[in-house]
């Protein structure tokens, strides 16, 4: 009998919930501590921790400090939503990435996002548009407006190299956020750099997230025609 490969927390977070759906790990059941599940999967512990967080975050799994760890006796669905690295997204396809940053300058922004971002309305911001291509072809363009005053170092970022959205993800730490989901009818300027027809519908996330009362970033991204988002329960 072959034993399976652990090689990442994702492979040991389904691992986790297959036993947890056959009923080998029955609601209010302790599970192995993170020492021994690491051990039996041939991983680090670290990997094992990952994956027993995102179970704990998603309500499949309480954990208690000390206590231990044990299936939730009345599991809360939960979708989980983690913001995408869209070149990894686009390599993870087996597509090869490529970006291209538009326009990159400080400014006031328009007063729509000064006041979702509680910034004062003649405060400047980084303002940033760039396109995401996968195999060369459009992907998702990327309009985005990061707070400077929270996240300085941005500064002296020039993007030219890395996303904003990846860049955001490595050096702006957030507590929370919000994100809304929706259909755009793509614009004459839209059309022409996404390469569809005008007023097509483009899968469109908003999302603004914040360091405890201060906005990190708002960005608007918008996806291809026929884009889906795939999450978990």
């Amino acid at each position: 009998m072959n034993t399976p490969t652990f090689r990442n927390w994702q492979s040991v977070q389904s691992e986790v919930l297959r036993r947890i759906h056959a009923r080998e790990w029955k609601p209010g059941d302790f599970i192995p501590n993170e020492t021994d599940l690491a051990l039996e999967f041939g991983c680090a512990r670290t990997t094992v921790n990952r994956a027993l967080r995102a179970l704990a975050d998603s309500g499949l799994l309480d954990r208690r400090r000390k206590a231990g760890t044990r299936v939730a006796a009345q599991p809360v669905a939960k979708a989980i939503l983690d913001i995408a690295v869209i070149r990894s997204e686009i390599e993870e396809r087996g597509q090869n990435y490529s970006y291209r940053l538009m326009a990159r300058q400080t400014t006031v922004p328009p007063v729509t996002v000064s006041a979702a971002m509680h910034t004062n309305a003649d405060d400047p911001l980084l303002s940033i548009r760039a396109l995401h291509m996968s195999d060369d072809a459009p992907y998702a363009l990327e309009d985005r407006w990061i707070n400077t005053s929270v996240v300085p170092a941005a500064k002296d970022e020039t993007f030219q190299d890395v996303s904003a959205n990846e860049w955001l993800l490595k050096h702006a730490p957030y507590t929370h956020g919000e994100i809304v989901f929706s259909a755009t009818a793509a614009s004459e300027e839209d059309s022409a750099i996404m390469d569809c027809p005008e007023h097509s519908a483009l899968f469109t996330i908003d999302r603004l997230t914040w360091d405890q009362g201060a906005a990190v970033t708002k960005a608007r991204i918008l996806f291809g025609p026929g884009h889906q988002l795939r999450t978990a329960l």
